[in-house]
This record gives C-alpha cells, structure tokens and sequence, in this order.
C-alpha cells in the first residue's frame, strides 16, 4: 500500500495547486435531485452480462456486494458492506470465510410475493455461479474462472448438456449457514479481496426474481443497494429512487490528514444515514458540446469528465476559469487509473499473427500515429503519454519508466514496411499487403465529434506513411457486440479498472481471456506464462521484474498501438456537496449531497 501511495502522489504532482471540490455547510433544506450525463449508453443493468463503464456504474449503485471501498481513504482502502466484517482468510490464503450482516433487505418485487426478502449468504452463492453458467455470456467470467473450487467443472457439465445445475454443491462455493459464505480457491490469488467488491462478479442478485423473468435481467435490476430504477428510457434518460428498504448505513470514512477537501466533506457528513440524495437522474448526451451547455445553463449538476475540447475554457492553465468560479462551482482533478488504447485484432487475417511481417506491419502502424499530437491537439493536454498497459495509482505502476511504447517515428515507420514487402505497387501512393492485394487499415469509431477528430488524425498520420486509412463507424454498443464477435480489425478503447493494481490492467491481455476482456485477443504463450507467475507474488520488485519482461513482450509484438492516461476534471454546480472522486469506487452516489432549494432557484432563473 505504501508503494501505492507512493505512486499516487507522483501522478497527483502533475496536477498541484489546482482547486478541488469545496465541502460547505450544507443548509438545512430538501435534498434535491442529483442530475448529470454519461457520454455513452448504457448497455443493461445485470451485473454479470456488462463490462463497459457506464453499466458498472449503474449496477454498483444498485446492488451489493460484500465489500466496498472507503469513500474518502487515500490510498484506497476496502471496507465491509453487506458483510459483517472482512472476510476471514486461511494461513494457505485458500479459504475465505464471510459473514453476512444480517437485516439487509431487496426492494420489493412481485417475485417475492409479498415478503420481505433478507440477503443470505445463499445469494452469492447464487450470484457467483451465475458468472459460470454458459446462458450469460458473462464477458465478466475469466475474473474468476480458474479460482473457485469445483465450478469450473460445473460450468463444463452446462456446456454439454445446455443446462447449468445451480442445486450442484461444489466445495469450493457454500452457505455454511443461513449468512456466512465460504469461497474455496484452487489456487492463491492476493487480489481476490478486490473481486469481492466488483460488483460484475460478485454483487448479490435474488434467484426468485431472475428465474421469474430471466428474458428481463437486463432491464428489470432488483437489488439491495441505496437506489433502485425507476424510469428507464434507453439509450436516453434513466432515474433513480432511495431504495426504500435500504439498510441502516451512515457515513464512515478515513479522510488522510494532508488532503483537507476530504478531511472538510467528512466533518460535514459523518454519521449520516446515506444516502444523502434520494433522487438521481442520469442523462445520455454523446456529443460534448450539448454536454457543457447542458451543465452551464444548470440543467445538469455535475459534469463528469470535462471534454478536452472545453479544457481552455473551463480551466485555462489547469485551474478552473474566474467566471465559473464566481458562479460558485467547483472542481475535483486527478489523473484516472486507467489507460487508452488501439487494439489490434490478433486473429485477423490481415493484421493478425506473430510470424515477423505481421508484427512489422502492426508496429509500423504504431510507430507512425503520434501520441504527442492526440494530447496537443484532441486531448488539449489533458493527459500523459502512457508507457506500458499498468495506469497511475495502480500498485506495479512506475512513474519514472520510459519505454519506446508511445514512440513516434514515420521514417522507421515508412523503413520497415519497405523491408517486410509493404509497397505502392500502383503508384496511387498508398501501399499493398506483401502479396500485392490491397490493404485498408479499419479502426472501428463512434459518430460522435470527438471521434472524428481522432480519424482525422488516424488519417493524416497513416497517409504519411502510405497507409489507406477507413472509420468504421458504428453507435459504441454496437461496436462493442462485433468486438467480442471478432469481427473488428481495430478499435480505439478506454480500460478503467475496478481495482488499484497493475494485475487489472495486464489481465486484459492474458490470451484465455480473449473475447471476454481481451478485445485484441493476444494470446503469446510466454507472455501467458509470465502473467500467470504474477498472480502468485504480492506487488513487489520480483513482481515488478516480470511485468518488466511482459512489457517487453508487449511492446515487440505490438498487439495494441499504446495510447494515453487521461487527466479527469468534474466540474460540479455551487449546490453539490461531498464529491471527491474515488479512484476506482463506481458506487458513490450515496455519498453526494444536493442542496433542493439552491437546485430549484438556479432551475427557475
């Protein structure tokens, strides 16, 4: 953890002395209704089936799961949520014993016909082999996989047969009794208290209700979270309610003694029932510019993620704008534990394949997109070059490492693809694949203008070194459906994790977990080799010498063209209290106030 904070702070360094988010008192009115937009629609609200960003936070607001991270706690820290203290682990690190606190309670729902539904330990039980089971397709499943005693076997039997068996008892996943839950691994695993508070594997979902409707899971959440739906227009507007039958949880947290942002919201909210708003309206606004209007005219109280495209305007040199500061709003800033990213399809026919001509022509293609010029241009210098996969914050990051993953140089990129047989043939000045067919470099995008910035730089970089360049266009669900299909020869993505370690990154180019997080599909045995030597140390220098060598790996057989780490800055209106983003915690808006009668006036002006 020390080696975390360690990190943090570096990244934290490139954005000091910038004004964060203020925690005033709060008057004593009605809260109000917590409104702001995500860039991208949701995709469904069943833990298990989604894997992009914006669902997850949905679901983590919804349901439960055993564990939580501590709101405030820098470095993060995990605390119990439904459970009744943390788990406890065996001396082999092999079992793991949880107890279940008890009067937690589901919404109510006709499944339950007319009881009140109390969460057991049988739920996750329950819960967890849902990720096994072949019906769900859980892009989520190689999480755990090849930890839990006995499943794998079970998950086998329902390939065969087309039905997967939830009464068959396994050793390695049991209800001891009525709320204490025992999980069995087959093998050590120092990162699976994290996987206990992910909720796209591990929050508590009711079999009654999903075996009523099991057509409707995604769309029809009921869970024992702090909110529940309760409109659902998609792909447009979605609002939530306090989940009325909510536990009894007040605000704890840790604030540490050097950030006074964190120590000031604490003072303010602890030992309040959460969550503090009981209405939250989130909006689908893909374009960036009705986003910022959207927040300026207060018809949106925060603004997630300002766009860099507005980053001179809003904060010019990093520090928020005099005229936004005036109006009273505020800001949060910190880089984000995560990564960007151009894929390679490793199995595509065309750009595919370890044998040297194939990786020449993806390390070309890599060598000749400059990633200075996104963060000039595009990004408005609202990121840093990224030089390995492991994002800042995570334990295994390095802020001082320099490797040639971001390097730009069209002369070596123009050299190579000459020696490996990729010439203008024609003299139309683009160039053919070695056996002289025509050759179209396709990255996959969505309509939206932030995109089509990025292929007209994609363009402009590829016409320089003789490459045809074409967007394949597509809405991001969409996009994401032909990715897990294969069907994509490359696209442009964001990995944000659920937890703060560099394994979370590295997974998603573990080659068994291709078509699941492993979009690009690489699958290099000693690569594999190596992650799975990881898995066993706890983070460390003898951890840190193997991703060292993965990276070199990576780097060499160039399965993705490397991107950035993006700095985000949430701006929120004068009437929002207590947000302070978390590094990797999507189960946070119970922790924000709004204050209704400032929200109102500011609606009426």
């Amino acid at each position: 953890m020390h080696r975390l904070l360690s990190s943090l702070l570096a990244c934290l360094a490139l954005v000091a002395g910038v004004p964060a988010a203020r925690a005033a008192d709060v008057p004593g009115s009605t809260p109000g209704v917590l409104r702001y937009a995500f860039q991208i629609a949701e995709t469904g609200f069943d833990p298990i089936q989604i894997s992009d960003l914006y669902s997850s936070y949905l679901v983590s607001n919804i349901f439960d799961t055993l564990l939580t991270y501590d709101y405030l706690a820098r470095p993060v820290k995990l605390m119990p949520s439904t459970a009744d203290g943390m788990p406890e682990v065996s001396e082999d690190g092999l079992t793991w014993t949880v107890r279940v606190k008890k009067g937690t309670y589901f919404t109510d729902d006709p499944a339950f016909k007319g009881k009140r539904r109390e969460l057991v330990a049988q739920d996750y039980v329950y819960s967890l082999k849902r990720a096994y089971d072949p019906r769900w397709k859980s892009p989520n499943l190689y999480l755990i996989e090849p930890y839990i005693v006995g499943m794998q076997a079970v998950r086998e039997k329902a390939l065969k047969s087309g039905k997967f068996d939830y009464d068959t008892e396994v050793d390695g996943l049991e209800a001891l009794d009525r709320y204490t839950l025992q999980i069995k691994l087959q093998k050590v695993n120092y990162n699976f208290m994290y996987l206990l508070a992910t909720c796209n594997v591990s929050c508590a979902l009711a079999r009654e209700v999903i075996e009523a409707a099991p057509d409707k899971v995604m769309e029809h959440p009921v869970g024992t979270g702090p909110y529940k739906l309760d409109e659902w227009r998609r792909s447009s507007k979605m609002t939530f309610a306090a989940n009325p039958d909510y536990r009894n949880v007040v605000y704890e947290a840790t604030p540490p003694d050097d950030d006074p942002v964190a120590q000031e919201i604490y003072q303010r909210f602890k030992g309040r029932k959460l969550p503090l708003t009981p209405h939250v309206e989130v909006s689908i606004i893909n374009e960036e510019q009705p986003r910022w209007l959207a927040f300026l005219n207060s018809e949106q109280d925060m603004l997630e993620r300002l766009a860099a495209e507005f980053a001179n305007v809003a904060i010019p040199n990093n520090k928020l704008a005099p005229n936004l500061a005036k109006r009273g709003i505020t800001m949060d800033r910190n880089p984000g534990v995560e990564v960007t990213f151009t894929y390679f399809a490793m199995e595509n026919p065309i750009i595919g394949g370890y044998t040297p001509e194939k990786v020449a022509l993806r390390r070309a293609i890599s060598l000749g997109y400059s990633n200075e010029e996104e963060i000039r241009i595009v990004r408005r210098n609202q990121a840093i070059l990224a030089q390995t996969p492991i994002g800042p914050g995570a334990a295994g990051y390095d802020a001082k490492l320099r490797t040639s993953a971001s390097e730009f140089d069209p002369a070596k990129a123009r050299a190579l693809l000459d020696t490996y047989g990729y010439v203008d043939r024609d003299g139309d000045g683009y160039r053919e694949l070695p056996d002289g067919s025509q050759f179209t470099f396709d990255r996959a995008s969505t309509p939206t203008q932030l995109d089509k910035q990025f292929d007209e730089l994609w363009k402009k970089n590829m016409d320089a070194i003789g490459i045809r360049f074409v967007a394949h266009k597509a809405q991001w669900p969409e996009l994401l459906k032909q990715s897990k299909a294969g069907q994509l020869m490359a696209w442009g993505l964001g990995w944000s994790v659920s937890a703060p370690d560099a394994e979370s990154f590295e997974e998603i180019l573990y080659g068994p977990n291709g078509g699941q997080s492993n979009h690009s599909r690489f699958n290099l045995p000693e690569w594999n080799r190596l992650f799975e030597e990881t898995k066993k140390l706890r983070d460390g220098p003898e951890r840190d010498a193997l991703y060292l060598k993965m990276n070199k790996l990576f780097i060499a057989y160039a399965p993705w063209k490397l991107g950035v780490h993006r700095i985000y800055t949430d701006l929120m209106q004068p009437w929002v209290y207590g947000y302070h983003r978390h590094p990797v915690m999507r189960g946070w808006w119970s922790y924000v106030y709004v204050d209704g009668a400032e929200q109102q006036k500011a609606i009426a002006r």
